[in-house]
């Protein structure tokens, strides 16, 4: 039982985040299991449910995901509290924040008891977010990037015609969101906390230097366009504007990315990430900027006072 082991190297944010150079290396995801017809994992409604919060961008894939796909009646989701403390992200029972809830399945105190049910010898990190299979009482996948090609395509025989239609990776743009994929992640995505966590200066400045440069090169592609990849949405977007809304509320203060706003210094991004949170309530109404503020400032090895800025005004601005 989680209880009976002391897993706060684990569960603890300011433990073991930088490497010995000052740099932060991200630790890889640790259940790849996927669904699919025939598989382990079968594709049935009601049998998966998803936990995420809210502050943290790679769940926030998966929940614009869901919603796009319209999996919403097939896919229970759970959201914890965005106060990240030494045990880990905690669920509403023992931190009540709004709109945080209680685990509807085991009553859980911590995302990291599902993980010491699903393999109680877990080492890794307990992250969010968790696909969970009700049927084996297993985690299925903790990987965002794997969990929205799960929603993108698994469950589409379960859909009407319209959702299972909507395709974010489609076979004739693969390669090119592969390779956006692919520098956007290791530069912006993870750049944005590569800067954050460091605990030198040269490693951060390895960071902030190539995050700008990438978003100078986004500022680019985005010129005149209303998405990265052809004339649709893609996961590309899905995966760049997690980062992008969480920018200037918190990334540009929080993590010292503070060269440029993407408000005042990246027109074009400004109005695809306006259009796409305006325009698209599986943008809008899976941000909450009380639970992203509050979670990265709840931080203590950045933020000891875990004082909460009131700013920007607004959070993101009108179309």
């Amino acid at each position: 039982m989680s209880k009976e082991r002391d897993v706060t190297h684990l569960t603890d944010i300011s433990k073991g985040l930088a490497e010995a150079d000052g740099s932060f290396k991200r630790k890889p995801s640790t259940f790849r299991d996927t669904i699919e017809k025939g598989g382990k994992f079968e594709p049935e409604k009601g049998r998966y449910h998803l936990y995420v919060s809210y502050s943290c961008p790679w769940a926030t894939r998966t929940l614009i995901v869901r919603k796009l796909k319209g999996l919403e009646d097939l896919i229970g989701l759970t959201a914890v509290s965005p106060r990240l403390g030494e045990h880990g992200w905690p669920f509403a029972n023992v931190d009540p924040f709004p709109g945080a809830e209680v685990d509807p399945l085991y009553n859980s105190k911590y995302i990291k008891d599902l993980y010491l049910r699903a393999d109680p010898n877990f080492e890794g990190r307990f992250t969010v977010p968790v696909l969970w299979d009700k049927k084996t009482e297993t985690i299925v996948n903790n990987e965002s990037s794997e969990i929205i090609r799960i929603f993108n395509t698994a469950f589409n025989a379960l859909l009407p015609e319209d959702k299972a239609a909507l395709d974010l990776y489609p076979a004739a743009h693969r390669k090119e969101i592969d390779e956006i994929n692919d520098w956007v992640y290791d530069t912006v995505n993870n750049g944005v906390y590569k800067a954050g966590f460091a605990t030198a200066q040269h490693a951060y400045e390895a960071a902030v230097i190539p995050l700008f440069e990438s978003l100078d090169r986004l500022e680019k592609l985005l010129t005149g366009k209303h998405f990265l990849v052809g004339d649709q949405l893609t996961e590309a977007d899905v995966r760049l504007f997690v980062t992008i809304i969480r920018f200037d509320p918190v990334y540009f203060s929080h993590f010292k990315c503070n060269i440029r706003t993407i408000r005042d210094g990246y027109p074009a991004i400004h109005l695809w990430l306006r259009k796409l949170y305006w325009n698209n309530a599986a943008f809008s109404s899976t941000c909450r900027f009380d639970h992203i503020k509050t979670g990265y400032y709840w931080q203590k090895n950045l933020n000891p006072h875990r004082i909460v800025p009131v700013g920007p005004v607004p959070n993101i601005v009108p179309l």
